[in-house]
């Protein structure tokens, strides 16, 4: 049986909140989900290295931030392969289109997907994505812009 997820990270992808910052936001995560605070549990979790926060089966296509060209599903999954060998300490690549040098985690992923060393999730969220207001108070909360994560698992 297939389930979904749907997960806040930071845009910085080696970005980490204090305690107190992530209870705040992971409190205002919980307030947003059908049922509210009571019913909905918010799983915070911090990681040692940057790890990739996918959408599952929700990946459609990678395009370059440069010139928005398609990249290969190949190409990605060497680089994948490459930096994952250091644990993603250094996510820069140089795409085949354009020559560009940009980051695994700027790369234009539909569905979005991102690298974090910091992620609140809610697991079968009944909900579709965070509306603009509700991430400026999530922001507001955690103090560090951030992007959402919807993974079909």
């Amino acid at each position: 049986m297939s389930d979904g997820k749907l997960s806040v990270i930071p845009s910085d992808p080696h970005w980490q909140p204090d305690r107190d910052a992530a209870d705040r936001a992971a409190a205002v995560v919980r307030g947003f989900a059908p049922g509210g605070r009571d019913t909905v549990k918010a799983e915070v979790s911090w990681y040692d290295t940057a790890v990739f926060v996918d959408c599952g089966a929700n990946l459609e296509k990678i395009e370059c931030p440069r010139c928005d060209a398609p990249l290969e599903m190949g190409w990605w999954a060497d680089q994948m392969g490459t930096h994952g060998e250091s644990c993603f300490a250094d996510l820069m690549v140089t795409v085949p289109c354009c020559g560009a040098r940009t980051s695994l985690n700027e790369l234009n992923y539909d569905w979005p997907c991102g690298f974090a060393q910091f992620e609140i999730t809610v697991r079968s969220p009944q909900r579709d994505w965070f509306n603009d207001g509700e991430l400026a108070l999530i922001v507001e909360a955690l103090g560090q812009p951030v992007r959402q994560v919807k993974a079909h698992v």
